[in-house]
């Protein structure tokens, strides 16, 4: 189990700042939650996150706070936050105690109640003393620096950001990128079509094919590309997309245009765009000259034409696109995840980014494109990711998902000695 262990003045409410120096909330009357809190928490509770409050109280022990007020001011922050469990020291210095940040008892004590694995969880702080206990117990720490008059965190922290969204941010990216926080996830240990939220869209050019995945419930678009089209055996271009689109009128389906210069790409995409109010015009990112396509990306969108923005590789190239998309038609962003990986790259941590970028712009989804293996389906579902296209190949393999896996060892066993014996093999 992973956590996230949050400071509670000053990161879950906000702090008291007198003189530069930040004070408790003494009351319910002075507790005040940002707007933002809430849902940049739910982000880490969909990662499967603990979220555990390790909080300083020591005003207690100096007699100017009563314990019984603290805890009212924690039962209010944990009926209006995802928290799952707060700890708190009421002790001053003067005590010694083994749970007084910059100690990391709290945090130690935290983790053993709940099972937490200190290496694969983080914490937020917004003082010194939160990030030297995080950093003696062994968590990574994010430091929210609102530039109190006070010493700062020596050594620094993981990361420094201004506010608990880009806290946040930073921690989504890095659980992505830690398989762990994928392999303990309930969804991949037990997966279940049933669950999935992300969309499938088919991703191919065999007319036959697509007919029949048509049929499948878990099928909610298509997509097709001029490779793909040209590996079928297909010569006229609008003819078959029209057959394609009178054989499937109900499903979002993308068609790319193969022109390589922007006021071609532009009359192409009009004349595909009139094909029908289900199509999506494929435009790449760039032409092959490396020349932006925002133009004309820009045109289509402010008149109302649905585009796939596509061969995206990199969260800036999202960025940009999506200011180019902002305010216009429906689209969707191509990320090519599975290209990404075939360089070596973890994909999750660009695609996790490039989420945060869409998700701020209504009307735009994003796609995870070219995914090498059904379970990719998964790890796309398990960031938030609209949509996934995936080749008929890999759709083939839906039958397997949840399929036991003691079973699929004795299928193998007899694949292998099948095929031995079929081969007539002898030593």
């Amino acid at each position: 189990m992973r956590a996230v262990f949050l400071d509670r003045d000053g990161v879950l409410n906000r702090a008291i700042v007198r003189d530069g120096k930040p004070y408790p909330p003494g009351t319910l009357e002075d507790l005040a939650i940002a707007p933002e809190v809430a849902p940049a928490l739910a982000r880490l509770k969909a990662l499967d996150f603990l979220l555990l409050v390790v909080s300083n109280q020591p005003d207690v022990a100096r007699g100017t706070q009563d314990r019984r007020q603290v805890e009212i001011l924690n039962a209010a922050l944990a009926g209006a936050l995802p928290i799952d469990d707060f700890f708190v020291c009421y002790h001053d210095d003067s005590a010694g105690c083994d749970c007084r940040k910059p100690a990391p008892g709290l945090i130690l004590r935290a983790a053993r109640h709940h099972g937490v694995d200190l290496s694969h969880s983080f914490l937020i702080g917004d003082r010194w003393r939160d990030v030297a206990a995080g950093q003696r117990a062994g968590v990574r720490t994010v430091f929210i620096d609102y530039h109190y008059d006070e010493r700062r965190p020596e050594p620094p922290a993981n990361v420094t950001v201004p506010n608990l969204t880009e806290a946040i941010d930073w921690i989504v990216v890095r659980a992505s990128q830690g398989a762990p926080v994928l392999e303990t996830s309930a969804a991949l240990a037990n997966p279940r079509l049933a669950d999935l939220k992300v969309k499938i869209f088919a991703d191919g050019a065999d007319k036959a094919a697509i007919v029949e995945l048509a049929k499948n419930a878990y099928v909610k678009g298509f997509t097709t590309n001029p490779t793909l089209m040209r590996k079928a055996g297909i010569t006229d271009y609008e003819a078959f997309a029209r057959d394609l689109l009178a054989s499937i009128p109900a499903y979002p389906i993308s068609f790319e245009v193969f022109a390589d210069n922007n006021a071609e790409m532009l009359r192409q995409a009009k004349l595909i765009a009139a094909w029908g109010d289900n199509v999506y015009v494929k435009i790449p990112v760039t032409n092959t000259k490396r020349e932006t396509t925002a133009p004309v990306i820009r045109e289509l969108t402010k008149s109302g034409i649905k585009v796939n923005v596509t061969a995206l590789m990199t969260a800036v190239q999202v960025a940009e696109v999506c200011q180019t998309l902002a305010g216009g038609a429906p689209a969707y962003v191509s990320v090519f995840a599975g290209r990404v990986a075939d360089t070596g790259r973890d994909p999750l941590p660009i695609m996790s980014e490039s989420l945060k970028i869409i998700n701020k712009h209504p009307g735009v989804e994003l796609i995870w494109a070219s995914p090498r293996e059904l379970l990719n389906i998964f790890h796309a579902d398990s960031i938030g990711t609209h949509i996934i296209t995936v080749t008929h190949d890999v759709l083939a393999k839906l039958n397997l998902v949840g399929k036991d896996l003691d079973e699929y060892s004795l299928d193998t066993v007899k694949m292998f000695a099948s095929d031995a014996g079929k081969a007539g093999f002898k030593l």
